[in-house]
C-alpha cells in the first residue's frame, strides 16, 4: 500500500512538473524544488517529531514569508511551486518508511504507473491524438525523457548512502538553480520587482538552513574524529 502511495506521489510530482514546463511556469516549478528542503524539515519535525536547531527555524519562517511575498507577486498562491514541493516532499517520508533499495522501489513503481499510463497512450492512439510510435523524433525524444528521469533518480538514492547528508542537501539546491536561469534567461519568463524580492528572501532563508547543514555536519565530524 505503501509503495502504491509513493506511486500516486511521484506521479503527481511528475505531471504537475511537466504540465509547468509546457504551460509557460519554469521559474514557479524552480520554486517548488527551492521550497522542497523546508518542506522536509516540517515533515520531519510534525510527523516525526524531530527537533530543530534554532537556524532551521529562523529559515523556515523566512521561506514562508518568501512565499506570502511570491504569493502577493504571483496574484495568486503559487499552486504549481506548493503542488510540486508538497508532493517530493512526501514522497521523500514515505521512501523512508519503507527502507527498501532504491532499484527495487523504483521497479515497483514503474510498474504500477505502468499500467493507466501505457492504457492512457493505447487510448490517445486509437483516437489518432497519440505521439508515442507515431513520429520517430518525438518517440525518441520521449523514450530519452524516461531515462533522463530514472537514471538521476537512481544515482540520487544511491549518493545518500555513500556522501554526507550535508553535501547531498547542498547539492539538492543545484536543480532549482538551473531551472530558475533556463526559466528567466532561456525561456524569458516575467519577472516583476515582487518575485524578486520574493526569490530573494527563499534564498536568503536557502543560506541560512544551507550554514546550519554544514555547521551541524562540521559538529558530526569533529566528535567522530575526537572519538577515533
Amino acid at each position: 500500500m505503501r509503495l502504491c502511495l509513493s506511486t500516486v506521489l511521484i506521479s503527481v510530482n511528475w505531471l504537475v512538473y511537466i504540465w509547468g514546463v509546457n504551460h509557460g511556469h519554469v521559474v514557479e516549478c524552480a520554486l517548488g524544488y527551492y521550497i522542497n528542503p523546508l518542506i522536509i524539515i516540517a515533515f520531519g519535525v510534525l510527523l516525526l517529531k524531530e527537533k530543530m536547531r534554532k537556524l532551521q527555524w529562523i529559515a523556515v519562517w523566512i521561506a514562508v514569508i518568501g512565499v506570502l511575498i511570491l504569493t502577493i507577486g504571483f496574484g495568486r498562491p503559487p499552486w504549481i511551486a506548493l503542488a510540486l514541493a508538497v508532493s517530493w516532499g512526501s514522497y521523500g517520508l514515505v521512501k523512508k518508511q519503507l527502507r527498501i533499495g532504491a532499484l527495487e522501489g523504483l521497479a515497483i513503481e514503474t510498474l504500477l504507473s505502468f499500467i493507466p499510463y501505457a492504457g492512457y497512450i493505447i487510448w490517445l492512439g486509437s483516437r489518432g491524438a497519440g505521439q508515442f510510435a507515431v513520429n520517430i523524433k518525438v518517440t525518441i525524444l520521449l523514450v530519452l525523457a524516461g531515462v533522463v528521469t530514472a537514471i538521476p533518480l537512481l544515482m540520487f538514492n544511491s549518493a545518500t548512502n555513500k556522501l554526507p547528508l550535508t553535501i547531498v542537501g547542498l547539492l539538492q539546491y543545484l536543480t532549482p538553480t538551473a531551472q530558475f536561469l533556463i526559466g528567466v534567461l532561456v525561456r524569458h519568463e516575467s519577472m516583476p520587482v515582487a518575485r524578486w524580492v520574493g526569490f530573494l528572501v527563499i534564498w536568503i532563508a536557502l543560506i541560512a538552513l544551507a550554514t546550519d547543514l554544514v555547521k551541524s555536519g562540521s559538529t558530526s565530524n569533529n566528535r567522530v574524529a575526537q572519538a577515533d
